[in-house]
């Protein structure tokens, strides 16, 4: 019996999917397919991509495929001008991997997807110039990431934005000439960055904060001669931290 007669019989045998197969015997024979384990005929997403990783010019024969995963893997091995014609397909975790492929200066048509991870993917990559355009996104880990990453001339337009987590980066990230716009901010959390990163003229009005922690942070930006009161603070590491200045501006 030859080898590519024993390598046919076992591949009919697996499952029965190399029957019929356009790819069978010559991939099989070849060692570019295994049944069971790497075949583009097989409802596994981990065979179809171990069938397409060894096969890649195949990949874009699969991208308008019936089946959701063999579209979204052939995705990831097509050619990037291949794919285009996908920012629209109708499953998600293909416009998943589009975003992901895609030059960025080519995701603006993805700015409006109906899936967050999609959206996730433009706001991560979309160039900084175009980035506007999901300021109002209503996902707000969405709104975070592109807060994360837009020109510091434009992070003012999220110092209202109505989730915390937002303005904690927006505070992380404004100049510090401009941090006055968080400062009276309803979250402790966020008026503590703000406190942290103030000019000594902010950080000395924000030791009269109502929470002790911004306090505590203000106490490294602001002016050593506003500092004494803060020594009788009733928060035992208000009062070690202006302490401690104090001492070392007097030791200096």
């Amino acid at each position: 019996m030859t080898s590519e007669k024993t390598a046919a019989d076992a591949g009919i045998g697996k499952l029965g999917l190399c029957s019929g197969c356009r790819f069978f015997p010559e991939y099989l024979n070849g060692r570019r397919c295994t049944p069971g384990d790497a075949c583009i005929r097989a409802h596994s997403g981990r065979q179809i991509d171990r069938f397409l990783r060894k096969n890649p010019e195949l990949a874009h024969e699969y991208l308008n495929d019936i089946f959701w995963e063999r579209r979204a893997i052939a995705t990831r091995y097509a050619t990037v001008d291949q794919i285009f014609c996908l920012k629209s397909d109708p499953d998600e975790v293909v416009r998943r991997v589009v975003a992901m492929r895609l030059p960025a200066e080519q995701l603006i048509d993805m700015v409006g997807d109906h899936d967050r991870e999609v959206r996730l993917s433009v706001a991560a990559r979309l160039p900084d110039t175009l980035l506007i355009r999901l300021i109002n996104d209503p996902d707000y880990l969405i709104r975070a990431t592109v807060a994360r990453r837009l020109p510091h001339g434009q992070l003012a337009k999220l110092t209202k934005d109505p989730e915390r987590e937002v303005r904690k980066v927006v505070a992380s990230r404004l100049p510090p000439f401009a941090l006055h716009l968080l400062a009276e901010d309803d979250e402790p959390e966020v008026r503590a960055i703000v406190a942290e990163r103030a000019l000594p003229g902010l950080a000395a009005a924000m030791l009269q904060d109502g929470e002790w922690w911004v306090r505590l942070a203000a106490v490294g930006n602001a002016p050593i001669e506003f500092l004494r009161p803060l020594t009788t603070d009733p928060e035992v590491e208000v009062r070690e931290a202006a302490q401690a200045r104090l001492a070392e501006s007097e030791n200096a």
